[in-house]
């Protein structure tokens, strides 16, 4: 008979025995408080969401970056879930917190281990050799749930880690799509700065023209290069801002500074209507909120703990194998040997270690509460502001729409009074600078509304839709 079957034979009869004990567990009562959502205040509407350009009812698809309704940026998003580092290291800690859960799950079952030992001895009649092949057991009983706290709390954990994997990769996601919009932007900047650029050229030839002719002082032909040369340094520093918005976009992607490159194209996506939903949504939609609340059931949980060592611990402890003083016939059925020992630990006097652990497991708690409710205000707070945001900004818009049209005017009878000895250079100057200031503040206007729909839409959750705490006990 070889070693397997024999330990399949001692097995038997520790069978009955360890069933009894695993059921036993599993159906006693678990000590400390079950989870329960704290108290909160929750509003029934956005105040915000009517004046904005939002959507009351709907959901954000998870892809939200479609809403934008531009290719490329559809691409870079798709580009940055596959390569970039932060969501790449964000995944390998739901990883280690997987693999933690699953060790705590092994508690659940007896811990088998095989021993075998040689032993050498000798006295005054001689010398002699031993030799012991044990199967060793061990197992707890959970009787009082301690083991299942200790499961709970990591499991708990472990949502909360892939909580913080989706907060990561909807942050990424976030910047990638302001980081090409403010691309975008600074093309429609260089835009513009071509554009005054090359009317400001043709207003410095025509000054020099008058110049010469003894039409114009010298001043205005100083006052038009500077104008130009002004311009110029401008568009250098855009540009400077450009290259390095796209080194940054590039690390966002997972690439080196240098690898990408985007061929000019100036802002022009339109500001899409973002759902909003309801704020009560908002709970199980924010992954930050979910990460507070499960750390926060996972905190309740360990009061489980501290509350189950203050009961006695029992255990199984036994061994099955042989013992022989010969190695060539130590698997003999004549040689087996077993054991099972029950075994019982009750805390008498512990130096107040155990109240102390519970009485910090319940502040840490409490701790963990302030911190949810925290959570949720601040994300109530980024929909509200994303929201007044979105009001205001397109009302700026509006606004800056219909004075470009009156600077625009301005600029166009300056330069005629100009050419007509009517007005000095300054004037001219004055009204080249007030249109290219209001075109830049639209565009400025227009890249911040987008912005702001960026930062709707992650304060809504991105998409994502979690599952309640309670439905992961």
């Amino acid at each position: 008979m070889n070693v397997l079957n024999v330990t399949r034979s001692f097995s038997r009869s520790w069978r009955a025995l360890l069933a009894l004990a695993v059921g036993g567990s599993l159906s006693s009562c678990a000590v400390g408080p079950n989870y329960k959502r704290p108290d909160l205040t929750v509003p029934p509407v956005y105040k915000g969401v009517a004046s904005a350009n939002a959507a009351p009812d709907g959901a954000i698809p998870a892809a939200w970056w479609t809403l934008f309704n531009d290719p490329e940026l559809a691409k870079l998003s798709t580009d940055a879930l596959a390569a970039n580092l932060s969501i790449q290291a964000a995944m390998a800690r739901v990883d280690q917190a997987r693999e933690a859960t699953k060790s705590s799950a092994g508690n659940f079952f007896p811990a088998l281990s095989l021993s075998p030992s040689i032993r050498r001895s000798g006295s005054a009649a001689g010398a002699a050799t031993s030799y012991s092949l044990p199967l060793q057991l061990n197992y707890e009983l959970d009787v009082w749930g301690r083991l299942r706290r200790q499961y709970e709390a990591s499991k708990q954990s472990e949502l909360a880690s892939a909580d913080d994997y989706e907060f990561v990769r909807q942050t990424t996601l976030a910047s990638v799509a302001q980081a090409y919009f403010t691309i975008r932007f600074y093309d429609r900047e260089i835009s513009l700065f071509e554009e005054a650029l090359d009317l400001y050229r043709k207003q410095l030839d025509l000054t020099n023209t008058k110049y010469k002719a003894g039409l114009a002082p010298q001043t205005d032909l100083l006052q038009a290069q500077t104008q130009v040369n002004s311009a110029t340094n401008q568009l250098i520093e855009v540009r400077r801002s450009r290259t390095k918005q796209e080194h940054a976009l590039a690390i966002l992607l997972g690439l080196p500074p240098g690898e990408i490159t985007f061929a000019p194209q100036p802002l022009s996506t339109p500001i899409p209507a973002v759902p909003v939903g309801l704020p009560a949504n908002l709970l199980n939609r924010r992954p930050d909120v979910a990460e507070s609340e499960h750390d926060l059931a996972a905190a309740n949980a360990e009061i489980g703990v501290a509350t189950a060592d203050f009961f006695p611990s029992f255990g199984l402890n036994g061994s099955a194998g042989f013992n022989s003083n010969s190695a060539s016939n130590l698997t003999d059925w004549a040689n087996r040997a077993w054991s099972l020992t029950p075994s019982a630990d009750l805390p008498i006097f512990q130096g107040g270690q155990l109240v102390a652990a519970r009485a910090r497991a319940k502040a840490r708690y409490q701790e963990l509460v302030a911190n949810y409710r925290a959570a949720v205000l601040t994300a109530f707070r980024d929909v509200e502001d994303s929201l007044s945001d979105l009001q205001l900004l397109s009302e700026k818009a509006t606004s800056l729409t219909a004075t470009i049209e009156s600077a625009r005017e301005y600029s166009r009878l300056t330069q005629l009074q100009y050419n007509q000895g009517l007005t000095t250079y300054l004037q001219v100057i004055d009204a080249n600078q007030t249109l290219l200031n209001n075109e830049l503040s639209a565009a400025q206007a227009h890249l911040d509304r987008l912005n702001a729909t960026v930062l709707l839409i992650k304060a809504l959750g991105g998409g994502w839709d979690g599952v309640p705490v309670s439905e992961h006990r």
